[in-house]
């Protein structure tokens, strides 16, 4: 006999499953990449309570059920955009009345399309797109800057041929400080807090002590470095962990990554993430307080160990180093105390004497590839490029530049450090083999497992780029 689930025990089912590899994943013997790359988003939410449903993807969504209609905390990207639609409409909860942006991020906020167009079709009133203020102002700069957005996406994640968009769907609502709405039988209060982003909102329900941090918590180190991206604020992001962790939740909803459950656990994750950036930030203030150049804060601060190994804090995007040059540029501008680099020379002019010092670029890069054979690859690095600069059509430097480089992006744990060390192999591969750098991305490993999409589910993530 053929056994034939009621849409109700599918999706218990569904639940025991996704809590299940949840579960694991705070236990560390389980990765995120199941969730990323989709395994468990399909056509039906998953139903974490009887009003909220769970969308799991690269960027995650929540829907709330308020007995007059939907809310959506984030919409997603529009890879996943029409899944959206299907799933939120199969939830039960009525038509969507509101989405909320928890900030501007493209891969938060694509998924409203087809709301929009729903409500065309029918006639009825789209959605209301709520957010902070500054969100407006972030659409507006990435359409005036979507050239170069599109550049350093490209390098980030090894996607030669990715366009920035320049169609953004704008909040109808902004708010400054804090807003509350209420819909149905849930009340809603949204809080600004500066972190990853100048804009950026987290949302507190507190009939289902329900949170939801958007970046603000992403199951990785905090993405408060990204070395192409725009300023971020650590310290503000600690503030505004510790201003969560005071609401008592039992439901921690991430912008990424899966679902925390149990007052214990989420107000652990929000401890720990804040501590690793007060660590940060305190180290960083000592240092420079003392009147120590950048070089030297950056390789003085250290991440407490306990912390980096938890499995939401790992540096699998963004790594600490990245933070602290942000704290530097937050409170000590752009200039690093070296002299040399106030007012410095061209590069390749600096390079060219280099290397005639060094007896030509072949013998830096020479020194380069010793280096990296004895395990300094930092130090390899300043060679062969150097190297490079002084000599960018010599086959045998470019060879030496992409082995440099291969080896690093091969090393690497971060999303950023990888990506751009990815593209300097290639494009130094380019030079030695005559071709482009999508050819020279496609056939080293690294480029092949991103052309794969491993790193692909990331393009849409971020700031003046993606996350």
């Amino acid at each position: 006999m053929t056994e034939h689930k009621t849409a109700p025990e599918t999706a218990s089912r569904k639940l025991v499953d996704y809590a299940a590899y949840a579960d694991r994943v705070w236990q560390g013997s389980e990765t995120l990449l199941p969730h990323f790359s989709g395994a468990y988003t399909g056509d039906e939410l998953v139903r974490l309570s009887p009003r909220v449903g769970f969308f799991p993807a690269f960027a995650n969504v929540a829907v709330f059920d308020t007995g007059d209609g939907a809310v959506l905390v984030d919409s997603g990207d529009f890879r996943t955009a029409e899944r959206l639609h299907t799933a939120v409409k199969g939830f039960g909860a009525g038509q969507v009345r509101s989405v909320v942006y928890t900030h501007g991020h493209v891969d938060h906020v694509f998924g409203v399309f087809p709301f929009d167009q729903e409500a065309e079709n029918t006639g009825t009133a789209r959605p209301e797109v709520v957010a902070h203020e500054a969100v407006s102002a972030r659409f507006d700069r990435y359409i005036r800057t979507a050239g170069y957005n599109s550049w350093i996406n490209r390098r980030q994640f090894g996607v030669p041929s990715l366009e920035w968009p320049t169609t953004y769907r704008y909040p109808d609502t902004v708010y400054r400080d804090r807003l509350t709405f209420r819909r149905g039988e849930l009340t809603f209060e949204l809080v600004h807090a500066r972190g990853e982003t100048d804009d950026h909102t987290y949302v507190w329900v507190p009939e289902l002590k329900a949170l939801c941090t958007g970046d603000l918590f992403i199951w990785n180190t905090p993405n408060a470095g990204n070395p192409q991206k725009v300023q971020r604020y650590p310290e503000d992001w600690a503030r505004a962990l510790r201003s969560m962790q005071e609401l008592g939740a039992e439901l921690l909803l991430p912008g990424h990554g899966v679902p925390i459950m149990g007052v214990e656990r989420v107000n652990r994750a929000l401890d720990d993430t804040a501590r690793f950036l007060e660590s940060l930030c305190e180290q960083t203030r000592e240092l420079m307080n003392a009147g120590h150049r950048l070089d030297t804060v950056i390789h003085e601060v250290k991440v407490p160990e306990e912390l980096l190994s938890r499995p939401y804090l790992h540096p699998a995007y963004d790594e600490p180093e990245f933070v602290v040059r942000n704290l530097w540029r937050l409170w000590g501008g752009w200039y690093d105390q070296n002299p040399a680099h106030l007012k410095p020379a061209p590069e390749a002019a600096v390079a060219a004497e280099y290397a005639r010092a060094a007896g030509g670029a072949a013998a830096l890069a020479e020194r380069a590839r010793e280096l990296l054979a004895a395990g300094d690859a930092r130090l390899a690095s300043h060679l062969v490029e150097t190297a490079a600069l002084a000599a960018p059509t010599d086959t045998e430097v470019a060879r030496a530049r992409a082995e440099v480089y291969a080896q690093r992006a091969g090393k690497e744990t971060s999303t950023m450090s990888r990506g751009v060390f990815a593209w300097a192999a290639a494009e130094s591969a380019a030079v030695a083999e005559g071709t482009d750098v999508a050819t020279e991305l496609t056939r080293s490993p690294e480029g092949r497992k991103r052309a794969g999409g491993a790193i692909s589910v990331g393009v849409v993530d971020d700031e003046d780029g993606c996350c």
